[in-house]
């Protein structure tokens, strides 16, 4: 209650249920067609198998925590070449600044997850319950025998499209057939349960009762896309100089007078969000464009030009109300803003393409032991210690010579003494994609400038004993004086 005794105006509007109309054409076919393909990827991806040779994961997207590693069919990538996953996710977000300053929110329309799964949850609803009119009906009608069997089925369904989407995303991180035999068999870690769980839970209530109340409340691009669009992105809107004043047909004639619009209200009624798009740029839209699918219906109906909604940019609004003939979709496209984004988006790619192929099949870290920082051996001489991190990105075992050097007077490199830890000889033998530890003994001969000096920089090298393959890492040798 207010001052005044009256009742305080509700800060929340309780939510209305939104009932989208089945619609057809091209927009529509474009949106299942799109929702096919990324559910096949989603779903699919995890069975798909590719062979790495023994010992290898054969599963061709993999995930894999236990080892620190990604695969991506031909591609592995280690846990310190994480650059690699951060340069798809900005060319993710460039990817997402250009084509909403191209055309809008096009990605929450047609391939946001939320979109797709609502789409598939609606469209399961529509066929247990009906068009839109008989779900009005039967949302409003009273509970029975009937109301229930439909409710039930529906939700099952949902469910059984929740489980597969929480199934699905934990096979990304281990092998997907074992884990589905131990999920079968209640063997699998509880980790694995309480995720599919979670995911199914959310998926059935994000898809199946918030729907729009997700874009709207809980997702915050749409209060960000204003930053990535000016009056030359095309978004989906009305033409309100071509459509007002709106009236009803009377007799099956159109009123001169009267505008295209005949208020049939099929652009609300097809709307996913429950907006009405003559009512102008509304942060809920999502750019969908099925509103201009039903109004091009509706205008083939009644023999006027189709278009009164579509997409459309905010500079070409007073050419059009002139009767002028608007820019191309191509000179809207093509513009600073959006060739920026597009050079910054490819270069990343390019940068990371080159990345790719450019790196070592080898890596080598080295490390000092400084405790002790030397040892003094009986002849005088003084020994480092080094711990070496070799990694074989291979999938086959291979052996590493290692030697140790350090500039000599007349540039060439000048071979130190050196022994491995454990091995006969200076050869490391490191099994198929995986990461060997060795302890390495430099020696510097008694005497010698080496020995006797503070700090000095050598190498350590790795070469492939089979191939080419070569590598090297800089470090100190601490002699008397260090």
């Amino acid at each position: 209650m207010d001052a005044s005794g009256n009742p305080a105006p509700k800060l929340y509007a309780a939510r209305e249920p939104v009932f989208p109309r089945r619609v057809k054409g091209a927009f529509r076919n474009l949106k299942w067609f799109l929702m096919a393909v990324t559910l096949g990827i989603y779903y699919i991806t995890p069975w798909l198998r590719w062979d790495r040779g023994p010992g290898m994961p054969d599963q061709a997207v993999l995930v894999d925590l236990a080892n620190r590693r990604f695969f991506f069919f031909m591609i592995e990538i280690w846990p310190h070449e994480f650059y690699f996953v951060a340069g798809l996710l900005i060319m993710a977000g460039l990817g997402l600044f250009l084509f909403t300053s191209a055309l809008g929110r096009v990605w929450c329309g047609y391939a946001c997850p939320q979109t797709v799964w609502t789409d598939l949850y609606i469209l399961v609803e529509r066929w247990v319950e009906g068009d839109r009119n008989a779900r009005v009906r039967l949302w409003n009608a009273k509970w029975d025998l009937h109301k229930a069997r439909l409710r039930l089925t529906k939700w099952v369904l949902w469910l059984l499209i929740a489980l597969a989407t929480g199934g699905a995303w934990v096979f990304y991180f281990t092998d997907a057939p074992a884990l589905l035999n131990n999920l079968i068999h209640g063997t699998a870690h509880p980790i694995a349960y309480m995720t599919i769980g979670v995911l199914t839970a959310t998926t059935f209530f994000f898809g199946g009762f918030a729907r729009e109340q997700i874009c709207i409340y809980a997702c915050p691009w749409p209060r960000i896309q204003a930053a990535m669009m000016d009056e030359d992105t095309l978004v989906v809107a009305y033409r309100e100089w071509r459509g007002e004043p709106r009236g009803k047909l009377k007799k099956g004639q159109l009123d001169p007078n009267q505008g295209d619009c005949i208020d049939c209200m099929a652009c609300v009624n097809v709307c996913p969000m429950g907006i009405d798009i003559r009512n102008g740029q509304q942060l809920e839209c999502i750019t969908c464009a099925l509103c201009i699918d039903a109004c091009n219906e509706m205008m083939d109906k009644i023999g006027k030009p189709r278009g009164l909604i579509d997409y459309m940019a905010l500079k070409d609004e007073s050419a059009e109300r002139a009767g002028a003939k608007p820019k191309s979709v191509i000179k809207h496209v093509l513009r600073p803003r959006t060739l920026l984004y597009f050079t910054l988006w490819s270069g990343i790619g390019i940068g990371l393409i080159v990345a790719l192929f450019l790196r070592s099949p080898i890596d080598l870290n080295v490390t000092p032991v400084r405790n002790p920082v030397y040892v003094l051996l009986a002849d005088g001489s003084i020994r480092n210690t080094y711990e070496l991190r070799i990694r074989n990105k291979q999938a086959e075992m291979r052996d590493f010579a290692i030697t140790a050097t350090l500039p000599g007077p007349d540039g060439a490199p000048v071979e130190l003494p050196l022994t491995l830890e454990g091995v006969e000889g200076n050869v490391a033998h490191v099994a198929a994609d995986e990461t060997l530890t060795q302890r390495v003994y430099v020696t510097a001969p008694p005497g010698s400038d080496m020995a006797n000096a503070g700090l000095t920089d050598i190498t350590i090298w790795l070469q492939d004993q089979g191939g080419s393959d070569r590598a090297s890492a800089g470090t100190v040798f601490t002699g008397k004086d260090g």
